[in-house]
């Protein structure tokens, strides 16, 4: 068997890492009230695999706004601004990691070759914010944010630059895995070539993710082929 290519594993945060007990959605329902006097400019779509900036604009949209970078960038400051108070709001039974992922994040991050970081649509700060609250933030020392770009394929592709440059190899030689909840996830992954692990604690089946092209999907990471399989040695 030939060495193992260095990898670069870019971990989901909402419905794959966390559950955030809606904290995230009610902020940036907050945000509109606030800013546009309309509570329900994300009624009439699904959040699931958006980015921030992208929730934002449709959301802008929705209330007949201009989606101009200036507005949405007004949206994600006011979401923001009130993130920080709704994550602790939450009890801890309705935020929480999910089964296997702590476990999963500190295996990957012991072994040598291996960099783990984050793939999300949250912006930074918001990733922050959301992973502080279950103080598991820092296992995470880069990543694709929904700051770096709307388009969730290139915030990926963000993300798996970073890592290689983490480990000191060109992203073309580097085995990339994308782990996420969504049919978006796997979208991303692939459109950049890289695998993803599919996880069943959001809003979607393991069945529906593989259908979507996950290489692999699993009800959550304490399934006994999840960490083989993160692991490269499937």
């Amino acid at each position: 068997m030939g060495a193992m290519r260095p990898t670069v594993l870019l971990f989901d945060i909402d419905g794959t890492l966390v559950t955030t007990g809606g904290a995230g959605r009610r902020s940036m329902e907050l945000a509109f009230e606030r800013l546009h006097g309309r509570r329900d400019a994300c009624d009439s779509f699904s959040m699931s695999g958006m980015t921030d900036r992208a929730i934002a604009r449709k959301g802008l949209v929705a209330v007949g706004a201009e989606d101009s970078t200036e507005a949405i960038d007004a949206v994600i400051a006011a979401y923001l601004a009130h993130l920080s108070a709704e994550v602790l709001k939450v009890d801890d039974q309705s935020y929480r990691v999910f089964p296997g992922m702590r476990e999963a994040v500190r295996e990957a991050r012991s072994r040598s070759g291996f960099a783990v970081g984050l793939g999300t649509g949250n912006v930074r700060e918001g990733a922050r914010v959301k992973l502080e609250r279950v103080s598991i933030y820092d296992q995470f020392a880069f990543g694709g944010f929904g700051c770096d770009a709307e388009d969730r394929t290139e915030l990926i592709r963000c993300g798996a630059k970073a890592g290689a440059a983490v480990l000191g190899a060109p992203v073309e030689e580097c085995r990339v895995v994308v782990i996420g909840d969504t049919p978006k996830d796997v979208y991303a992954a692939k459109g950049i070539g890289a695998e993803c692990i599919g996880v069943g604690t959001g809003s979607f089946t393991p069945e529906t993710l593989l259908e979507a092209g996950a290489d692999a999907a699993f009800p959550d990471f304490t399934h006994r082929e999840a960490m083989t399989v993160l692991l490269g040695g499937r």
